[in-house]
């Protein structure tokens, strides 16, 4: 990155999101939106990814003018309807029975705000589809204690044992199911002027 380079800021405080933003190889600083992600009513899982993505870029971006912002939204979705983080080994244990031997859908919104605020946003939304094994409770009880997936959408972490639990996975990007779809970004980045090589 040569020294007229804009800054680039990760609208998270996600330690997934930054660990693959880090792959990249470009200085980032993180700056957490804390925004409301509630659904409002009847909002259809994917506008919720992409609406969350916008939003928490714009909130960053208003405390960093001149900086590239990148703003990542997942949304868990099992037979047409979205699933929250659990919060609870109770809710996880809930979400992952009711996935076994089926398959959800991981939708991955980014909105990337230029440096420049007239330009357009560069957005994108990526579709990971996992098939999972049949379950029992044992398997979903001891997943549960040795992964902690309490902060993912699904109650599954991919990037550890919860790739244990799946079938299949079918993605055009194996980083969007973690959260920030890196061959997406690392062209958006290099049409922003960041290239990564």
């Amino acid at each position: 990155m040569n020294e007229t380079a804009p800054s680039l800021i990760l609208a998270s405080g996600s330690a997934h999101r930054a660990r693959l933003l880090e792959r990249l190889g470009l200085p980032f600083s993180q700056d957490p939106p804390d925004i409301d992600e509630s659904p409002v009513a009847g909002e259809e899982p994917a506008r919720l990814a992409v609406r969350l993505a916008r939003e928490k870029a714009s909130v960053v971006a208003a405390r960093h003018p001149g900086a590239i912002v990148i703003g990542s939204d997942q949304v868990a979705m099992r037979d047409g309807r979205a699933l929250g983080k659990p919060a609870s080994a109770e809710a996880a244990r809930e979400q992952l029975a009711a996935s076994a031997g089926k398959e959800m859908e991981f939708l991955t919104a980014v909105c990337v705000l230029p440096a420049d605020r007239e330009r357009e946003p560069e957005e994108h939304m990526d579709i990971t589809r996992v098939v999972f094994r049949p379950l029992d409770h044992g398997m979903i009880g001891r997943y549960i204690s040795r992964d902690h997936p309490l902060d993912c959408a699904g109650s599954f972490r991919s990037e550890s044992l919860g790739i244990a639990l799946v079938e299949r996975i079918d993605s055009h990007d194996p980083t969007a199911l973690v959260g920030l779809p890196l061959i997406w970004l690392s062209g958006a980045l290099a049409r922003l002027g960041l290239p990564a090589l």
